[in-house]
């Protein structure tokens, strides 16, 4: 039986808690909370279940070294403590990343980077007289390097590509929601697929997509095509499946309505591909709607969620574009629960609906609140009295 091992979950600020709280459902053991990272245990199994089925990770780093370090040469002498060929052969390719939190180091990440490559390279030249070449695109083994104060972790990338990269995204708007923020953003509005779901200004589809795969419990890495951990020594194929099939018998099929709005044609044709990419034109309907036109015309509770164009985005007036949204989510859709993000923090004061949660979070570079509006008939005073 396999030992359980710790493993490092990397994802966007702010989707902590979202994540441990997946990672706990999953089964994984000692779960707790870093700084846009989640560190965990489980067994190798637990391993390829990680990278097939958590929605808001970014990548799964397994640690192999940790180290206290003061410079770049104790980074390079530690490097060539480790016994690589267990990992990699002579003649295999790799690649590394770094990330630098150091006041000791002043050099930048990619610096670090190279100065572990080198320490590798001569590890091999100094055993075999021969090396591994660095292969960026493709590498046989992908090796992660992080110094935070005067400790160096190194860990093997098990994901490879960001697991952001689902595999049903062929077609784009203008800067795309992250897959993994918006999975996070679906997990954090608390919608489980046991109500209507609907996405007005849907963009190329993403939100919609990963309300469905939730809404259905549908693993989300399910159509990757690689992750690195395959080409690691010790991969077992068999343990692959039979982890995977597990997840797939968890799938349950939701019965309530997803829908998607967007005014612009091409958006439409967009976001329908990448539903078909991601088997999902079942469960998924999207219109070629004006939401500011646009009436509820489902029965029942409903989640709306949207990621409304920014300003810098599209050349719209800000206030009144603002005023429109929640004049219409007031007229329109009562009975809902309405959850917007943006950068545009000052935009908000124009919608004219008091906020019933606020979360600050991070779409890319930009700092961003994902407000929560409860769209009552009548006030809420009238509605407290009514219950």
């Amino acid at each position: 039986m396999d030992q359980d091992f710790l493993m490092t979950a990397i994802t966007l600020k702010g989707l902590e808690a979202v994540l441990a709280k997946e990672l706990t459902s999953l089964g994984a053991k000692e779960v707790k909370e870093g700084i846009r990272n989640v560190s965990f245990k489980g067994d190798k199994g637990f391993l390829y279940k990680a990278n097939i089925g958590l929605r808001t990770a970014i990548r799964i780093l397994k640690p192999i070294k940790k180290y206290r370090i003061y410079d770049e040469e104790d980074l390079y002498e530690s490097l060539q403590k480790i016994k690589w060929e267990q990992y990699l052969d002579v003649l295999g390719t790799f690649a590394i990343s770094a990330v630098v939190n150091s006041k000791n180091f002043t050099s930048n990440s990619h610096y670090i980077s190279l100065k572990s490559k080198d320490a590798i390279a001569d590890y091999y030249r100094h055993k075999y007289s021969k090396r591994p070449n660095v292969d960026l695109k493709y590498p046989d083994l992908k090796i992660h390097v992080h110094i935070q104060n005067d400790w160096c972790t190194v860990s093997l990338d098990s994901s490879g590509d960001s697991l952001h990269k689902r595999g049903y995204r062929s077609a784009t708007n203008i800067a795309p929601i992250n897959e993994v923020l918006a999975a996070g953003l679906v997990l954090l509005s608390g919608y489980t697929g046991d109500e209507n779901f609907i996405d007005p200004m849907c963009g190329s589809g993403t939100i919609l997509i990963e309300a469905a795969m939730i809404a259905n419990n549908i693993p989300a890495n399910i159509n990757r095509k690689h992750f690195s951990f395959e080409n690691w020594k010790d991969y077992d194929e068999d343990l692959y499946y039979i982890i995977q099939d597990s997840l797939l018998k968890k799938i349950r099929n939701s019965h309530f309505k997803i829908m998607g709005f967007d005014k612009a044609p091409s958006a439409i044709r967009k976001a329908k591909q990448n539903v078909i990419n991601a088997n999902l034109e079942e469960f998924i309907g999207v219109h070629h709607v004006n939401f500011f036109n646009s009436t509820k015309e489902v029965f029942g509770n409903t989640t709306i969620l949207f990621n409304p164009p920014y300003g810098e985005r599209l050349n719209i007036d800000v206030t009144e574009f603002y005023k429109k949204i929640g004049d219409t989510l007031k007229h329109n859709y009562t009975n809902s629960t309405a959850w917007i993000i943006t950068s545009d923090i000052d935009a908000l004061k124009h919608v004219g609906l008091r906020t019933s949660k606020r979360i600050p979070l991070k779409n890319g570079d930009l700092d961003c609140r994902f407000v929560k509006y409860e769209l009552y008939e009548g006030s809420k005073k009238s509605k407290k009295v009514e219950e």
